[in-house]
């Protein structure tokens, strides 16, 4: 048996430039894995066969099931697997889930079946179930461009640490989408802000809450009304600028250190709202 993590990612940056001709939407981004994560075990079997802890994603839809297919496609195996994922990263949240579970299936496969594809394989095999895919294939810390598919290794940043904050609201079918069809030029970013965190890693530098930067943020009530109900109560129990995670409905915020980050869980907890605290991930932490 293999058991791999699959980690979970937060946008430091996600900057919209613009739409482009294809219909998709040029982007700037800082990728971080952070350290929540799935669990994902890996058995040898004639067919392939999931078995998710989430009744509702135990679907043909599930992208490790895509990601597996695939993979038996491209390089005409012929073996199966047997796959346990256990979920424990909230879904559709905005947290890269799917896409990790997707990716570590590549990487897993990979080692249990012999195939000996690189890294720089897997990548390409990756960007055809989906955009993120490939940045999990990495892990630790990217800069994205393009729609998504186009990735830098940054250095491993110190670590650092957020307060997730999954909002029980409901869930959103194409949210991703709609929330893009929201965006007006105003929202539209020359990747400054992508630009400077950037220069501030490769430099060794910390992360300044003030640097972070979420395009949908400017469309956040519009997309999820229900987010004022969380978004006034985090404020007053200590966090600084909040942001969405991905396209959300998630929000953090980034803490100075792990002390003020469980400070701020606790407050929440006290008013019945659920947190947690995780911390940045370095690259090879699966």
């Amino acid at each position: 048996m293999l058991i791999l993590q699959s980690p979970a990612k937060v946008n430091l940056v996600l900057e919209v430039i613009g739409k482009r001709d294809d219909g998709y939407h040029e982007i700037k981004s800082i990728m971080q894995t952070v350290g929540l994560y799935d669990m994902l075990r890996f058995e040898e079997a004639e067919n392939l066969e999931l078995n998710c802890t989430v009744q509702q994603l135990q679907t043909e839809d599930n992208l490790v099931i895509k990601a597996a297919q695939l993979l038996r496609q491209v390089s005409g195996c012929k073996k199966g697997a047997r796959i346990k994922l256990d979920k424990k990263i909230p879904w559709s949240a905005g947290l890269g889930g799917g896409s990790s579970n997707a990716a570590i299936t590549l990487i897993g496969l990979n080692r249990m079946w012999g195939l000996n594809y690189s890294e720089q394989e897997l990548v390409k095999i990756g960007s055809r179930v989906g955009s993120d895919v490939p940045f999990f294939i990495y892990g630790g810390t990217c800069f994205v461009e393009g729609r998504g598919e186009k990735l830098s290794l940054l250095p491993d940043i110190a670590p650092e640490w957020f307060v997730f904050l999954k909002p029980d609201i409901p869930e959103q079918i194409n949210k991703t989408t709609r929330l893009y069809g929201m965006m007006q030029p105003a929202n539209y970013t020359d990747g400054t802000y992508a630009a400077r965190v950037k220069a501030s890693i490769e430099s060794g530098g910390r992360l300044v809450p003030a640097s972070l930067h979420n395009a949908f943020d400017f469309i956040v009530f519009k997309a999820y009304p229900e987010l004022v109900r969380y978004w006034r109560p985090f404020h007053r129990c200590g966090a600084g600028k909040l942001h969405l995670a991905g396209s959300g409905p998630m929000i953090f915020s980034l803490a100075e250190d792990e002390a003020k980050a469980n400070e701020i869980k606790q407050k929440l907890g006290e008013l019945g709202i659920e947190s947690v605290v995780v911390s940045s991930a370095k690259r090879g932490a699966i």
